[in-house]
This record gives structure tokens, sequence and C-alpha cells, in this order.
């Protein structure tokens, strides 16, 4: 489990560490950062796919995302007396993500690429950086995987250093390059780790969205990011998963209504009975937000439960009433997965702060820096970055 989660230099996210629990909901105005903080853990996600740089790329470059504001802040600009001001820069640029866990910790650091002549590619961040360490907070007396430019070396069994990598090209991550599991099994367990994290945001339910068309079934035990295969992703859970859990959910929101998969010519489709009804509907006759619902059920109860599941506004055309039956759905996930939830639905928030031990974290914004309402200095938990 994730128990911390660092941000440093991104957009609204000067210098971020969070405290992470088994189920960590974030709320806050709008314009406060969640969607910023959703969007780093997303892109500290793609370090293990080899995508990382290419989505900074894609957003401008590494000049377009990072903090715009000054290094530091005076106490009178803090104040509000003395005007926001800029000087010359005393570190190098540098867009840093990282987290703490339980067993592996790790850390990233993008910084300027040198300039080159006659490249294209100026736009592209390079990686200064990168470390695996066990324990939450970084000493080098835990690093076991270090990557500093091109080089990455890894410990032993004897706890000495050998270089396993000495020309790693500086817009690819080690951990999607390194897949050696005798000279460095913690870059392969955790690129493993990363690649099990799943990321829901916002189900198109349109007429042409890809969840209401019949798709091609075959056992789907993790449901798309777009909802295209919910029928087989239904059809696993009934035959693999946890059929009761379906039953209960179901008719937690729809009391009396059943669900079935129908399959014609190798394509699924679902099937949506409920009580006044002549005939089942299609899942392309649904309504929005019955349809959302169903996907949030099908997403949450997967036979797979990944390590770490980040859920963005879940609520999103939902009607209120159906929003603690969502809440329960939640709680039942986050007893077999950590939960990530951002939310702005009084009702979804109040459910979920009855769980035990959910770990509320207000955003908020000053000075355009976004900061945990009241979380003052040292009440986040330590943690400490890779020098480069």
């Amino acid at each position: 489990m994730l128990t911390a989660l660092a941000v440093a230099n991104y957009r609204s996210l000067r210098d971020l560490v969070l405290p992470l629990e088994g189920l960590n909901l974030i709320t806050g105005p709008n314009g406060s950062g969640k969607s910023n903080l959703y969007r780093g853990l997303r892109l500290l996600s793609e370090t293990a796919f080899g995508t990382a740089t290419a989505s900074l790329a894609r957003e401008g470059g590494i000049e377009s995302v990072l903090w715009a504001g000054p290094e530091k802040f005076s106490k009178a600009a803090r104040r509000g007396e003395a005007p926001v001001q800029g000087g010359p820069r005393s570190r190098s640029v540098s867009l840093k993500f990282g987290f703490a866990s339980d067993q592996f910790s790790y850390a990233i650091d993008f910084g300027l690429p040198e300039p080159v002549p006659r490249t294209m590619f100026g736009k592209d961040p390079e990686i200064k950086r990168e470390a695996i360490w066990m324990g939450e907070t970084f000493h080098d007396r835990r690093a076991m995987v270090d990557r500093r430019g091109p080089v990455v070396r890894a410990r032993d069994d004897s706890g000495r250093w050998g270089i396993v990598e000495q020309h790693l090209p500086a817009f690819d991550s080690m951990l999607s390059r390194l897949a050696d599991p005798d000279r460095a099994p913690e870059a392969l367990l955790l690129r493993e780790e990363i690649r099990s994290w799943r990321f829901y945001d916002h189900f198109r339910t349109d007429v042409e969205s890809p969840a209401r068309q019949p798709q091609v079934g075959t056992r789907t035990p993790v449901l798309a990011n777009d909802g295209s295969d919910l029928a087989a992703a239904w059809r696993t859970i009934c035959e693999i998963g946890d059929e009761a859990a379906l039953d209960v959910a179901l008719n937690d929101a729809f009391p009396g209504a059943t669900v079935s998969v129908e399959e014609t010519g190798g394509r699924f489709e679902l099937r949506f009975a409920q009580h006044g009804l002549l005939r089942p509907l299609a899942q392309s006759e649904l309504s929005d937000g019955t349809l959302r619902y169903l996907l949030w059920i099908a997403a949450l109860l997967t036979p797979r439960p990944p390590t770490l599941m980040v859920l963005n506004e879940p609520e999103t055309s939902l009607h209120p009433d159906l929003l603690p039956a969502l809440g329960r759905l939640m709680k039942a996930c986050a007893n077999e997965t950590q939960l990530w939830v951002i939310s702005h639905s009084p009702s979804l928030i109040e459910s979920l702060m009855e769980v035990a031990g959910c770990n509320h974290l207000q955003l908020d914004k000053e000075l355009s820096e976004t900061f945990v309402h009241g979380q003052a200095m040292f009440d986040g938990p330590p943690w400490k970055w890779p020098g480069r």
C-alpha cells in the first residue's frame, strides 16, 4: 500500500506531500488542484509504460507544466503586505514525482534537456535521477536501484553496487526498460505493481459511446477505461468473481432489477430488467445514470483487484439517490484495494467519511499553490527527494 505521494513543481503542486491510507477521499473547491493531482498521479504511473516523457511533451514540454510562481515566497508576500516577485533561479529546473510504500518507494526527477543542435525534440524532458529504495524515507544506504543520467546501478545480495545499464536514453524511465529479475528485481516488481494501477475518469454515455455498443466478448477481469467491454466484464464477474456481491450492488441501487448478458454472433450485450417493464432494456437504451452506475459496479467488483484504483468524480451524471449505494460499493472495494476518490458530491463525501479510517484530504490554494487544508508544515509524512 502507498503511504505517501509526493509531487514537486507540477502546475499548482509546488511542493506537496500527501499521507495515504486504504481509502483516500480528495475534496476541495474548483481550481484547488484536484485535477492537477489526478493528472500528476497518472503521469507517475506512465513511467512504468515508458510514456511519461511523451505525455509531458504533448502538454507543451516541461516548461509548460512547471510551477509558474516564484521558487519561494517572502513572508511579506504571504501576509499580503508585498507583491509576489520572482528572482534569479537558484536551483535547476526540476519536476519530481514519487511515492512511499510499505515495501519499495520510488522517485523520478525530470529536467530540461541539454541543448542539442539540429533536433526537433527540444521539448522532450530528460530524466535526471530515478531511485528505488527500501522503506518510506530515502537515504543512500536504503537505495536498491539508482539511476543518474544514462547509468543505472543496482545492489546485489551482498549489498555491493553493480552497473546494470550504461546507455539508458534520457527520455526512458528505468522502470520501462529494465526487466532483469536477477540484477534488478526491485525495478521489475515495482513496474508490474504500477502497471496494475487503474484510472477511471468520466465514462462516456452518449449515443455513440463505446459503452453502449455490443462488443466481441472474451473473459474480461478488468473493465476498460472507456467501459467498452462492460457486458464481457459483467459476465466475467458472474463466472469467476463475486456474483453475490454483484447482485447486492445492483439491488442496492435498483431494487428488484436483474442484469443478464446475451451473446449474438460472438458479441455480448447487457439486458437490464426491472419491475414494471414488459421487456428488458439493452445497454444502448439505458439512461446515462443507469449505464454509468452499471459501469461503476463492473469496475469496483473486478475479479482482479489492483494495488491502487483512482476514481475521478464518479458522481458525474448520477442521481443523488444513487450516491449512498455507490459509497457502499466503494467501501467494499476498499477492503481489497487501495482506493483514491476525487469528489464534489456532499452526499458521496458524507457516505465515505463514515468509513473507519477514511483519509479525507481537503485541498485549497494560497497564492496559486495547492495545499492540504489543516496540514501544518511538519504534519505531513516524512519525505526526502534524492538529489541529482
